[in-house]
């Protein structure tokens, strides 16, 4: 194995972006940024829109390749690691995604399984048994056999992590999972994120749900990381009038004591 990049991680230290830049059409997008979510952690990307956080999941899932920088897993970087590999261990949940075949949910979720299966090949005792846990896991084993186009978008959104749990990854990119769904699946949907025994990384719009559901946040604006911690750490008024030119009160009355956002007008 090659030595890691200077910086890369090591062996267990998972999925990590080092110094990472991203140009198109002749703008910079991601400028030298840098997050290493700790193992079974959940890190919130936070930042106005055109801040980077697509871009940044997109580089990390391998999908788009780093302008300089590198992203590695476990101290080998995406390339060395290979594209079958990586799609074995980092599963991408989309804004939206739809398909313009009539599947059913269970259909939808063995896609999980493409990366650990030869091409061509039937479905094994393996894959269906990760079909069968992933549709437990997000509670939509009744709808199985259910056709994907007569389902709501909290439930699409479930059928997405689900496909993703099918995988069997060690790391969670979601892309504003909570975008178009009712406050009470988008509680249902990042509660359940938290609980899974995945090292999550999440962008979110929502700065209470960032507080209430993350270990960690990453702030993103204009392509660069302007602060990173804990969520009392970062969620402050002073940051969001900086990053979103807003006025917000900040207090800690959330749940365990983390900071609650109510914005002013004006």
């Amino acid at each position: 194995m090659k030595a890691p990049p200077p910086g890369a991680g090591g062996p267990g230290d998972g999925l990590r972006a080092v110094s990472v830049s991203r140009e198109a059409g002749g703008r910079l997008l991601l400028d030298g940024v840098s997050v290493a979510p700790a193992p079974g952690t959940t890190l919130g990307l936070l930042g106005p829109n055109g801040s980077g956080k697509t871009t940044l999941l997109r580089v990390m899932a391998g999908v788009l390749a780093p302008g300089a920088g590198t992203v590695s897993l476990d101290g080998r970087t995406l390339a060395e690691t290979g594209r079958r590999d990586v799609a074995r261990r980092v599963a991408v949940v989309e804004q939206q995604a739809d398909t313009q075949v009539d599947l059913t949910v269970r259909d939808v979720v063995r896609l999980g399984r493409i990366p650990h299966r030869r091409v061509w090949s039937a479905p094994g005792p393996e894959d269906e048994t990760a079909v069968r846990e992933a549709l437990e896991r997000t509670a939509l084993t009744d709808h199985a056999a259910r056709s994907w186009r007569t389902l709501s978008g909290g439930e699409r959104q479930r059928v997405h992590i689900a496909r993703a749990l099918a995988q069997r990854p060690c790391e969670l990119l979601l892309d504003e999972p909570t975008n178009h769904l009712d406050i009470q699946h988008q509680l249902e949907l990042l509660s359940l994120v938290a609980a899974l025994p995945v090292t999550a990384v999440v962008a979110l719009h929502d700065l209470n749900l960032a507080a209430m559901f993350c270990d960690r946040i990453t702030v993103l604006k204009e392509g660069r990381v302007v602060a990173g911690g804990t969520p009392s750490e970062v969620i402050t008024e002073e940051l969001i009038a900086e990053v979103y030119r807003v006025r917000a009160v900040v207090t800690p009355d959330g749940p365990d004591g983390r900071p609650s956002v109510r914005f002013l007008p004006g």
